[in-house]
């Protein structure tokens, strides 16, 4: 229970890597603001931790939307008294070829994947600043390293940018104790991965040396490596966890 006195957001927590991540967080005793654009599963996702002995409040939040973001720290401060952890895990993944995109597709795209991390790091950042000790850990991809793959070439760049602007942020907020860090993910056995089709799907884990996907929960757990209390030394760091498909 080593984060019992911590409170942690999570972005796009009503399923997938981001609920994984809401439990795993929780069974080393952190409260969690389970947040997700649709609230019934994030609602479903925090009444489970809470069935299971944690604490848990559900949050409605399109983070694409700067207001959205910044409210929804003033909530969980209201809820919880403070903030110690953010994950920005919510992202959005369309399949749409370089043909076929358009300019509201690049730009929600952009503003879910990308701009969200940044104003509600800020947000939450202004937060942890006076407790002089806080994690961000940002979920980029193997196709911000790569290039995006099957039609996801808006998603890859959107996954890149996240790389850099990591950096920044970690620059800015070292001398807070605000360590911000990133976890660049591989192929997850998750609805967005799906989306890819079969056959890419089956050409893709032919190429991961562990030859399969990875479960959400194999994730979490490196997600919470870097929000661990004895995590002190690392910051601005990218970790890929991609099963060896991507090697840096």
């Amino acid at each position: 229970m080593a984060l019992q006195n911590r409170v942690a957001i999570v972005t796009g927590a009503g399923r997938g890597i981001g609920e994984a991540t809401a439990h795993v967080l929780s069974g080393q005793g952190a409260a969690v603001a389970v947040v997700d654009i649709d609230l019934p599963p994030a609602e479903t996702v925090a009444q489970a931790i809470r069935a299971a002995g944690g604490r848990a409040q559900a949050f409605g939040c399109d983070v694409s939307k700067p207001a959205q973001t910044d409210q929804l720290v003033r909530d969980v401060v209201a809820a919880y008294g403070k903030v110690d952890i953010l994950v920005n895990n919510a992202g959005i993944c369309p399949r749409i070829s370089i043909e076929d995109m358009t300019e509201e597709w690049f730009d929600k795209i952009i503003n879910v994947n990308l701009k969200s991390v940044f104003f509600l790091s800020r947000a939450a950042a202004e937060v942890m600043k006076p407790g002089r000790w806080g994690r961000i850990v940002n979920i980029s991809s193997t196709g911000g390293r790569v290039g995006g793959l099957h039609r996801a070439t808006i998603y890859g760049a959107s996954k890149a940018g996240i790389l850099a602007l990591s950096k920044a942020l970690a620059r800015e907020y070292a001398p807070h104790n605000i360590l911000v860090n990133v976890i660049a993910a591989g192929a997850v056995d998750t609805s967005m991965m799906q989306m890819g089709g079969e056959e890419g799907l089956r050409k893709y884990v032919e190429t991961v040396p562990l030859k399969r996907l990875a479960q959400p929960a194999e994730i979490a757990h490196s997600i919470a490596h870097l929000c661990a209390e004895e995590t002190t030394w690392v910051t601005g760091a990218t970790l890929d966890v991609n099963g060896g498909v991507v090697m840096i």
